[in-house]
């Protein structure tokens, strides 16, 4: 028998699962137009994507090591920032992942009801 806290613990977990997928594309779209960090963060978070700066900066490291994210520094403001925006590669990548994510979005409706 699965207990509240053990149910809880396998609904985070799984929720977890879902929002990376979600939030990798998520940024993906977002820098089709340059940005920085905290940028970026605001704009996921207005439409309803919160995410904390201990995720999306690694992320962002993480997407930029795999050639799908270029950045650079810049001063603006009088306050260092680096620039992130997707490369060509990634923004290929976000139109084919968009398209998968319709298609799954679609079946789900039909399984939903």
């Amino acid at each position: 028998m699965v207990t509240g806290a053990t149910q809880q613990t396998l609904r985070d977990g799984l929720s977890l699962e879902l929002r990376r997928g979600a939030l990798v594309l998520a940024v993906l779209l977002e820098l089709r137009h340059e940005e920085y960090g905290y940028s970026l963060k605001k704009l996921l978070s207005e439409k309803g994507l919160e995410i904390d700066e201990g995720t999306l900066y690694p992320l962002l490291r993480r997407l930029e090591s795999q050639g799908l994210l270029r950045s650079a520094w810049r001063v603006e403001d009088g306050r260092p920032r680096r620039y992130y925006q997707a490369s060509a590669q990634g923004a290929k990548l976000a139109k084919e992942l968009t398209a998968e994510w319709r298609k799954l979005a679609d079946a789900l409706g039909t399984v939903i009801g």
